[in-house]
């Protein structure tokens, strides 16, 4: 954790610069360090429910920058009044002006977190939890496959991946969604497949229009895609059903079982392994994850509702 002199419950004050939507139920929020002009120097209510109990928010002197982030960490986005959610960073890690996130609207807080507009206010706690194993693939070719908005915890990697090309030897994006329209990152998608040395294979659940692309689970593209299963890591993101038949079908292929890593995702509320939501097993995924390697989880995958 990258955090400075913050203290890791308390959020930081955060504007929106920009809001992007993604697809129709999928959005990113750009957001940057609040200017202290203003503000209360130590406090900021939360609302009426908390009229007698004003909470601190922010050191006196919080950071102009973005705290450091690794690719594949989260943050807890605090929207005053209404509650709190872990969404993980979607952002270039080497930009150390603005934090992004993308956000499917799917409850209380990330709906009131939708209707945001440039200069409203975010209370961020972070960056948490465990990365990519980026360093460790140096040397290797590397199999990144996402289900649906699991795109997103996967696209800092992929930024870090270009900036730092020489070190990885083929790469290879897997991307599944429902339908076209639920594609995230259109533009980027583009520009990452007009790379030589970079595949993107995308398929669809459902296709709909005129789309004339893949067609099935994102599984289906493993078998033809190119890399060196012996001398590969993958790492992936999406709904655990994906990543259970995803890495089994790695396996299949032939790459070693402990190179092969996950992105979970749980109910998270404290994001310091303290109130035990996000507990996987032995695991919690806010402080050992959200990363973790498949071969310590994959038996867990198998249980259905743990």
């Amino acid at each position: 954790m990258s955090m400075g002199s913050l203290h890791p419950m308390v959020p930081h004050p955060y504007r929106v610069r920009r809001r992007r939507r993604e697809t129709h139920d999928t959005f990113t929020l750009e957001l940057q360090p609040a200017s202290r002009e203003g503000m209360d120097d130590e406090r900021l209510p939360l609302g009426q429910e908390d009229a007698e109990r004003d909470i601190p928010i922010a050191s006196p002197q919080p950071p102009s920058t973005v705290p450091a982030f690794l690719p594949g960490q989260f943050n807890m986005l605090y929207l005053f009044g209404v509650g709190e959610v872990p969404i993980s960073i979607s952002g270039d890690p080497a930009d150390s002006t603005t934090l992004a996130h993308t956000i499917r609207a799917v409850g209380t807080v990330t709906a009131a977190l939708r209707a945001l507009r440039p200069g409203d206010m975010v209370g961020v706690r972070g960056p948490f939890g465990s990365h990519w194993p980026l360093s460790d693939a140096e040397g290797n070719d590397v199999v990144l496959i996402a289900g649906g908005i699991g795109l997103a915890p996967l696209r800092p990697a992929v930024y870090r991946i270009l900036a730092e090309r020489a070190k990885y030897g083929r790469v290879v994006l897997l991307y599944g969604t429902r339908t076209p329209a639920d594609i995230l990152y259109r533009r980027e998608l583009a520009r990452w497949r007009s790379h030589f040395d970079f595949d993107v294979l995308i398929t669809v659940d459902h296709a709909l229009g005129n789309w004339r692309g893949n067609v099935g689970v994102v599984t289906t593209l493993i078998a033809r895609a190119p890399f060196d299963p012996l001398n590969t890591v993958a790492m992936m993101c999406g709904p655990e059903v994906m990543m259970r038949f995803a890495a089994r079908e790695l396996v299949r292929r032939g790459v070693p079982v402990d190179r092969i890593f996950i992105s979970m995702e749980r109910n998270m509320k404290c994001a310091i392994g303290f109130c035990g939501h996000c507990q996987f097993g032995p695991t919690f995924v806010c402080k050992d994850g959200p990363v973790l390697p498949y071969r310590g989880v994959k038996d867990l995958l198998t249980i259905r509702e743990l």
